[in-house]
């Protein structure tokens, strides 16, 4: 009898022991992490309402000297060119998220000033109720990005980085011929900032360069990598041919919208997003934030004096 209580002991103990496994191991597939990953934020950047999430922070985690290039969502991922194998999606797919744009005003070109460098702009001085999406380097090919530009019918400027598209241009063709302006972002993505001469024209001439030969049109803009430059950076613009630079004043990530000033775009004012995971929701929240300061979106090029 002894020992069969005993027994009965043992038996309730492992029992209770093995219940307890079950329930730690319930608690860790809730823990946070296991539902998303990588950490990643939620899928969705609007709100049920439609208006964009909105932070007053404008800088940009890929957009600092400290950063290395990426396309991704992530700061720290190492830059993806990988291509989705899923096609478009038809139609109208995105109905009722995309804002609906009149026609932009008939642009009314700034003067460039005179000066051994190329001007260099966050902001278009414009009194014109438009602003400029600009999205850059072209790691990360989504498939959706055509399918957006032809059912929102807005033309964006793509400041490309040639190792990132080298792999894939023709994608950047299809987005040329729904009406994106593609324009240069030097051939490594470097920080020109304190580089010789001559570093930063092999950059930024052979950027120029090789993009004219890609898609039969030299660009005419330029973007700094991080948006970082020196008074060199902007001499070999000019030398090469090229009329501006351009800064930002708002970005684009993880469906969320960052201020420089304010809460709100404004007339000129230039937004940077980038080809990432997360492209659908970052070029949706930015038509989002333009059409709720009552602006349109416009092409850079179009704004500066024809040459």
């Amino acid at each position: 009898m002894l020992v069969s209580a005993r027994a009965r002991r043992f038996g309730a103990t492992i029992s209770a022991i093995a219940a307890l496994a079950v329930a730690v191991a319930a608690c860790d597939d809730k823990a946070p992490g296991h539902s998303q990953v990588n950490g990643a934020a939620p899928a969705s950047s609007a709100t049920s309402s439609g208006a964009p999430q909105t932070s007053t922070d404008a800088d940009d985690p890929d957009e600092s000297p400290s950063a290395q290039p990426s396309g991704t969502a992530t700061a720290t991922a190492k830059p993806s060119a990988s291509k989705s194998d899923q096609p478009p999606p038809p139609g109208n797919a995105y109905a009722g998220r995309l804002p609906k744009f009149g026609q932009p005003p008939v642009p009314e070109r700034i003067n460039i000033p005179e000066g051994a460098g190329a001007p260099y702009y966050a902001r278009i001085p414009t009194d014109q109720p438009v602003a400029f999406l600009t999205i850059d380097d072209g790691w990360v090919k989504r498939p959706e990005a055509l399918e957006l530009l032809r059912e929102s019918g807005v033309k964006v400027t793509l400041f490309l980085t040639i190792n990132a598209i080298k792999d894939n241009p023709g994608y950047f063709k299809q987005l040329q011929a729904a009406g994106a302006d593609i324009e240069a972002h030097t051939i490594t993505h470097p920080n020109l900032k304190g580089k010789s001469y001559d570093f930063q024209k092999r950059e930024i001439c052979g950027s120029a360069d090789q993009l004219g030969t890609m898609y039969g049109h030299r660009p005419k803009l330029f973007r700094p990598p991080f948006g970082d430059k020196d008074a060199t950076t902007m001499k070999v613009a000019r030398d090469c041919g090229l009329q501006a630079g351009f800064f930002w004043k708002e970005t684009v990530d993880k469906g969320t919208v960052r201020y420089q000033e304010g809460h709100g775009v404004q007339k000129g004012d230039i937004i940077l997003m980038h080809f990432r995971d997360r492209f659908v929701d970052d070029f949706i929240a930015s038509l989002q934030a333009i059409a709720a300061a009552g602006l349109t979106p416009a092409l850079l090029i179009d704004y500066l004096p024809a040459t």
